[in-house]
């Protein structure tokens, strides 16, 4: 039976006044039909619970100052050192100077003031290396695959005499 049949014969059977659509769907079925659709994919993108989802989250990442952190990601090495050495010099006795970047490594994982206070001097977790480095301004295109302190030398900030 093909399709313009099966509506036909629906039309002739159906009550008078009341318009059918292929397959013997009224209308009113077929609107209803596409408004579940609409529906469904509107809950896919935000499920009916997700107040009770976000509610319960709790984001233990403190809040960074991001226009902050890109314009400290900008500073060379120098004026890096300064700034750790005058807002955190706890951070500027670790800091070790690698090539033009300068890495800061704990022995344990730190506190989320701790990761906020570095984000936004501009550091980032390199999770290979284990530390947190800052590139001062220079960002290679493609990562290291040997180990930039043999290439390039390190040393820590705190043993420089201040110029």
């Amino acid at each position: 039976m093909h399709a313009e049949n099966k509506t036909d014969l629906a039309q002739k059977m159906s009550a008078p006044g009341v318009k059918q659509a292929a397959y013997g769907e009224t209308r009113a079925a077929n609107i209803k039909k596409k408004l579940m659709k609409n529906n469904i994919s509107g809950e896919a993108a935000a499920p009916a619970n997700a107040d009770q989802l976000s509610s319960n989250r709790t984001d233990k990442r403190a809040k960074i100052n991001t226009a902050r952190r890109q314009a400290n990601r900008n500073l060379n090495t120098d004026k890096l050192l300064a700034l750790l050495r005058s807002e955190t010099p706890n951070f500027f006795d670790i800091a070790e100077v690698v090539g033009k970047w300068v890495w800061i490594q704990f022995s344990d994982k730190q506190p989320p003031t701790v990761t906020r206070v570095l984000a936004e001097l501009g550091f980032h977790w390199n999770n290979t290396r284990q530390t947190w480095q800052h590139p001062c301004g220079t960002i290679p295109d493609e990562r290291a695959t040997y180990d930039p302190r043999r290439r390039y030398g390190s040393y820590f900030a705190a043993d420089q005499k201040p110029a």
